[in-house]
């Protein structure tokens, strides 16, 4: 029946249309309205849904913060199961996100977003398929994976081995293969860096991606020097909240930002994904706060900052990590001084930084070496040309401090002088951690940098002596000459005694730079794998230093390097007794002339270059 339009009479099928139009916005509204008022979850004992019971269809609702310290609900449709997709017997469940995240896409920093059915906590949000994907898919990793974190917590050995050093980057190796892109990703966790220049980022991405690190600059924790859990921290990390791991904090902070899955009172699940791979960690938790979140179909990210420190995650493992709450993670506390000096030497002005720095024996050194660094590039002062002079201490406990010195400049390194000094510095805490014996507790690290305005190098290139022919007990006058870097020769004389047991016959009289009498002593610590911590303390404090010349007696007999001994003036029978008993694990090098440091001349230089004198004892 077709009804005719009057005036103030609406069609009957259009009254029709418009009711359901008002009925379907009212709808719309309520439901909005729901998702707003719905409950975050809370911490305690959750009901669990088994990955069996999953089905392509259901509706899910994951929590994650979008903005602040609260989570919000984020709509999901379940698509299915990829079978092994995590692994052999390792289900990943598939789902769309709608809401927010339809507009964000899947964003670094959402990994371990807790995703319920029918109120039972059914997993994480973990996975996101390939870069440019125009639907927010993600891949959710089964409750049932994280929650078998907990069994190893018991599995953590007492004393850590070291398995990695700092290498090359994969970049800088030839003939790597190329790996195949995977369907669906782990969600990165952001490794967000705060106090951190735009030049050391360049300088150390290559590292980060070899590592499988996506590190960005952004805000951290402000400065927070405080490594003790917060006194509210029962009340922290609910599920769904923001979660960081914290490897340097203080006027430089680096942490990675994730989302917690699940919380029981005290232990917390997060991330879905390893976040590092390192198994048994001790590594300060703290909560996070969300200042936005970068929608993006290429590199979608969560930025924010860590704030106060609420427990020590345990555990980073294939399907996610786990920390305790109150717990307190060990960090080594690093004082540093940056000095500005003018061209008279004097200090013109000064900075000083406090930071406490993650223990772990790949990535201590790591970071020690990237504090360093930036520290350096952030000042005005920096020059190409300058000159580094470093001075500082590492307290071990039971074991007394290490004093360190050593200079850096400019020359035909085609590194910046700033990248070698730290890369020296990381070293030192690489020797230390990579032992195969112990882990060294690390109480503090102390150090001066001194920013010299010029490049303050010199060559030693020759020497003279009063006298050739000598007889013990002589004292003789000796010149070294050195050419300084764009600079009129240098000539420093000084007397020698020889010594009253010296035998007789012919010597010589060596004048060195550190490198030249280090480098023996340092080849026996590198290929004895089996150094305990008091050796490898012993051989790093009997490194000479590079801004001296050092004078020696060489004489022709054979000198034998054990662990951290050198054992000058041995007869051929001893040598040959000694090597048939050692394995080939512990290896000697030996030397076909033994030197026998007289004195060293200090200069406020770094010093290359050797030249020797011959001389006769009658």
């Amino acid at each position: 029946m077709i009804h005719k339009r009057r005036e103030g009479i609406v069609p009957h099928n259009e009254r029709l249309m418009t009711m359901l139009r008002w009925f379907i916005a009212g709808f719309t509204l309520c439901g909005l309205a729901a998702a707003q008022t719905m409950a975050p979850p809370k911490a305690g004992p959750a009901t669990i849904m088994k990955i069996g019971e999953v089905k392509a269809g259901q509706k899910a609702i994951a929590w994650t913060v979008f903005e602040g310290t609260e989570p919000e609900p984020v709509p999901i449709e379940i698509i299915g199961l990829m079978k092994n997709a995590w692994g052999p017997k390792q289900d990943i469940i598939l789902g769309k996100m709608g809401g927010k995240a339809a507009r964000t896409n899947v964003a670094g920093g959402m990994s371990g977003s807790p995703v319920y059915i029918d109120g039972k906590l059914v997993g994480a949000v973990a996975l996101r398929l390939s870069v440019f994907s125009p639907d927010a898919i993600c891949g959710i990793t089964p409750i049932e994976l994280m929650l078998e974190i907990n069994e190893f917590d018991k599995s953590r050995p007492a004393e850590a081995r070291a398995t990695a050093s700092i290498q090359l980057p994969g970049e800088y190796q030839q003939g790597q293969p190329v790996a195949a892109q995977p369907l669906m990703i782990p969600i990165e966790a952001p490794l967000t860096l705060s106090g951190v220049q735009e030049e050391t980022m360049r300088q150390f991405s290559p590292f980060f991606s070899q590592w499988g690190v996506k590190a960005v600059m952004g805000g951290g924790g402000g400065t927070a020097y405080e490594v003790k859990p917060a006194p509210d921290w029962k009340n922290a990390l609910r599920p769904g909240q923001t979660v960081t791991g914290v490897l340097v904090s203080g006027d430089m902070s680096v942490t990675g930002l994730g989302t917690v899955s699940y919380n029981d009172g005290r232990r917390v699940l997060a991330f879905g994904h390893p976040f590092f791979g390192l198994g048994p960690v001790e590594m300060p938790m703290s909560r996070g706060e969300i200042l936005m979140v970068l929608g993006s179909a290429f590199q979608p990210n969560k930025i924010g900052n860590a704030t106060e420190i609420v427990g020590a995650l345990k555990q980073d493992r294939h399907s996610g990590i786990m920390g305790v709450l109150g717990d307190q993670a060990p960090m080594i506390p690093v004082a540093m001084k940056i000095r500005n000096l003018s061209d008279s030497k004097t200090v013109v002005n000064q900075k000083d930084f406090r930071f406490n720095v993650f223990i772990q024996q790949k990535w201590t050194p790591f970071l020690m070496m990237l504090t360093l660094f930036n520290s350096i590039q952030q000042l005005n002062e920096f020059a190409d040309e300058a000159t580094y002079r470093f001075s500082g201490s590492i307290e071990l406990e039971g074991l007394g401090k290490i004093d360190l010195k050593t200079m850096q400049s400019s020359g035909d390194n085609p590194a910046p002088a700033p990248m070698v000094l730290a890369g020296w510095w990381a070293d030192k805490f690489n020797r230390l951690l990579a032992n195969q014996i112990e882990t060294p507790k690390l109480k503090s690290v102390n150090l001066t940098v001194d920013v010299i305005p010029d490049r303050q190098t010199a060559v030693l290139e020759s020497a003279w002596t009063s006298a050739t022919e000598v007889q013990p007990g002589d004292e003789i006058s000796v010149k070294a000459y050195l050419r300084p870097y764009r600079g009129a020769r240098q000539e420093r004389t000084f007397k020698l005694k020889v010594p009253a047991n010296l035998a007789k016959g012919e010597h010589r009289l060596l004048l060195s730079d550190a490198d030249t009498l280090n480098r023996l002593q340092s080849a026996a610590g590198m290929v004895n794998r089996y150094l305990d911590v008091p050796q490898i303390v012993s051989l790093i404090k009997q490194e000479r230093t590079n801004t001296r010349v050092y004078v020696s007696l060489v004489q022709s007999r054979p000198t034998l390097y054990s662990e951290d001994k050198a054992l000058p003036n041995l007869p051929a029978s001893v040598m040959s007794v000694m090597s048939g008993s050692r394995t080939p694990s512990r290896p000697l090098i030996s030397s076909a002339e033994t030197a026998t440091e007289q004195l060293a001349l200090d200069f406020d230089q770094v010093i290359s270059g050797s030249a020797s004198v011959r001389i006769s004892v009658r």
